[in-house]
């Protein structure tokens, strides 16, 4: 069972994380999944039109991000420690692209997970990315994590 839902998430990035919260919405929250989208805009387009590999490359690390957190509670602290994104399509501008995670490893030191990136309402997904993340000791969690914060 997860131990933040989709609006703990939510406002977790927007305390946390308010530089880029309002660009993703927390859609869905499973054991060891989540789904995120995010808001294409103007500012994830490349040249020509299309979604930037920058911008999906954002999508799949807090989309994989969030689904850990949803395990483990607000750990802020947690950092990507690996990253490798295959690019399969290119995406339209002005379409949403979803995050569709799971977490295939989530131990006490490291947490590794997948994401297929998918343009909103399309089957084959555009990109597909492994990450892995390198989680904090509880007692290194951000003030955030406290039970007196959140």
């Amino acid at each position: 069972m997860p131990m933040m839902d989709e609006a703990a998430l939510t406002a977790f990035l927007a305390r946390d994380f308010a530089q880029v919260a309002d660009q993703f919405a927390v859609e869905a929250v499973g054991e060891m999944t989540a789904r995120i989208r995010l808001k294409v805009a103007e500012q994830h387009l490349r040249p020509g039109g299309t979604v930037s590999g920058p911008a999906m490359f954002a999508l799949a690390d807090v989309a994989v991000y969030l689904a850990i957190l949803a395990q483990v509670g607000p750990r802020a602290l947690a950092v990507t420690t690996s990253c490798a994104i295959d690019f399969m399509r290119r995406p339209a501008s002005g379409v949403d692209l979803i995050g569709a995670c799971r977490i295939l490893k989530l131990g006490r030191i490291l947490a590794v997970g997948d994401c297929l990136i998918f343009q909103d309402g399309l089957e084959a997904p555009v990109a597909r990315a492994s990450l892995t993340y390198s989680l904090p000791p509880e007692s290194a969690s951000s003030p955030s994590s406290s039970p007196a914060n959140g």
